[in-house]
């Protein structure tokens, strides 16, 4: 069983992950596992309904929650390890602020789907998942959207506390490093998420939503490394 102590501080997600008995394995296989499994529900519920045209714009949908996951995992390891600012990696990992964003976020998508797409005749969802909506298919579909906009309120809350580091606190060359590198890798995240964005054709406003959030991840970032 995960030791409890394994994490610390810790994402919502690690929280989750380490308190299920018996799982402890190392993070390339639990991210490997991930993979596997939500892609071959994917390609089962495509073969079952005959939705291949779909299986493109799910598998990215699944990279980008997966490369999610590890980039949880990954800052996780190197801010614990770093000799950081208390008050920051408590902000970062305790306050699971990272998963109230997810979860605006998620109910946003929730209501273009449900309340503004259907105005003109073609949802977004009907077109990946078919007219008819089989329910296994549309479950499928909400839970990856779910993973998938987890990960974007993290990128949102490593941006915000980046820069209130970079402004807040002075460190040291040794532990600006780490924080710089972090940093990177929040930005390289949110530029992958423009992976999402060929498969929004049918719905612009959320082709804008996804570019505009990259763009500001990116651009809160660049102005914490300016500013320190």
């Amino acid at each position: 069983m995960a030791s409890p102590d394994r994490y610390g501080r810790t994402w919502t997600y690690e929280s989750i992950v380490g308190a299920i008995p018996g799982v402890d394995v190392p993070d390339g296989v639990a991210l490997a596992v991930q993979f596997a499994l939500f892609e071959t529900l994917v390609l089962a519920v495509a073969g079952v309904y005959g939705l291949w045209a779909a299986v493109p714009a799910a598998t990215a949908a699944v990279v980008v929650a997966t490369a999610g996951s590890a980039l949880m995992l990954d800052l996780g390891r190197r801010l614990r390890r770093a000799d950081l600012p208390d008050a920051y990696t408590h902000v970062v990992f305790g306050s699971s602020v990272e998963t109230v964003l997810g979860v605006l976020a998620y109910v946003a998508l929730c209501t273009y789907l449900f309340a503004v797409d259907p105005r003109d005749g073609t949802t977004l969802l009907g077109a990946l998942v078919g007219p008819s909506l089989p329910a296994p298919a549309v479950f499928l579909a909400l839970l990856v959207c779910w993973d998938v906009c987890y990960r974007i309120g993290v990128g949102w809350w490593a941006a915000v506390t980046a820069l209130w580091r970079a402004v807040a606190f002075d460190l040291d060359a040794s532990a600006d490093a780490v924080a710089r590198r972090a940093d990177l890798r929040v930005a390289a995240f949110g530029v992958l998420q423009l992976l999402l964005v060929p498969f929004l054709g049918r719905a612009p406003l959320l082709a804008f939503a996804v570019g505009g959030h990259v763009v500001a991840v990116v651009g809160v970032v660049a102005v914490a490394r300016v500013w320190r």
